[in-house]
């Protein structure tokens, strides 16, 4: 853990919904960023996966394939960024770091692989699968078979004074995009492994590390709410660590899309930050303001 808080610094974590779209809407979730930028904020950018491929399965393994899904996706963030401070005059770039996240070997999840990934397929296709590649594959309704793999948690990020470096040279780093390659260490150096971390837990790590003084996840609602879906769903501004611990034990956030989220904000908080916001991309300067958001703070 990083000894002190940037006042200035912000880790963006950005949803993979924002890095699957293009053009225009792209830069309509940058466009915030690039206003942070230009102010008094030092940015970090994470996000989630881009587009993946549904044709057949890739020869090669989860960590090639990662490193080629964050150059992708990065590459897209990048230009975009870099275009929009170019036409308000703003002497802001970019650069992505194809970031690995070691995890530990002796994690649960490897035991029990349970994250879906690829396409799906048909019991024919998940047979061969099994047979010639050795992977776990489930059955996922009406639409066929799909792959799991383990979803380990990221323990450290191998890259995160390489973007320390970055931002004391005033650049805006990309970093741990779809969560980051998934790393074992060992006295001969780092080996990718057969498995995807959880993006939003990797933003925590790299911004605990970096000493950020806020994390900021931009999804697609401006606040997290409890009792979704019934009469009775409410949104909440403000969490404090306990009231955001028994929420999330009582099962009011949903483990595949906000429950990530407030689980990062937890650990955030608890190591040091400030806080951690969640909001849309168009709400963001408001929400680092406190008018709008959830946010996660202290006791």
């Amino acid at each position: 853990m990083a000894e002190r808080r940037d006042p200035s610094l912000v880790v963006v974590a950005i949803g993979g919904h924002a890095v699957r779209g293009a053009g225009d809407e792209l830069a309509r979730t940058l466009g915030p960023l690039v206003e942070l930028a230009s102010r008094d904020y030092r940015l970090v950018l994470t996000h989630g996966h881009g587009t993946r491929p549904a044709g057949p399965p890739s020869p090669a393994g989860l960590d090639v394939a990662g490193a080629e899904g964050q150059g992708a996706a990065g590459y897209a963030i990048q230009q975009a960024f870099d275009s929009l401070c170019r036409a308000r005059g703003l002497a802001v770039s970019a650069a992505t770091v194809v970031t690995r996240v070691v995890v530990d070997p002796a994690d649960p999840a490897f035991a029990a692989p349970a994250r879906p990934i690829g396409p799906f397929y048909t019991v024919a296709q998940a047979r061969r699968l099994r047979r010639t590649r050795g992977w776990t594959l489930v059955a996922a309704g009406r639409r066929g078979w799909r792959r799991v793999v383990p979803a380990p948690r990221p323990v450290r990020v191998v890259e995160a004074a390489a973007v320390g470096r970055l931002l004391v040279a005033g650049v805006v780093p990309i970093a741990c995009g779809g969560g980051g390659i998934a790393v074992v260490e060992s006295a001969d150096g780092y080996a990718g492994v057969e498995a995807l971390v959880e993006k939003d837990f990797s933003s925590e790590v790299l911004a605990t590390a970096l000493g950020a003084d806020r994390l900021l996840f931009l999804t697609d609602v401006e606040h997290a709410v409890v009792s979704f879906g019934t009469d009775r769903e409410l949104a909440i501004e403000r969490l404090t660590l306990r009231e955001a611990r028994a929420l999330l034990g009582a099962g009011e956030f949903s483990p595949g899309s906000m429950g990530p989220k407030i689980e990062a904000g937890i650990r955030f908080v608890e190591a040091g930050g400030r806080e951690a916001i969640v909001t849309v991309p168009s709400r963001a300067r408001a929400a680092l303001e406190g008018e709008t958001g959830t946010r996660v703070v202290p006791a």
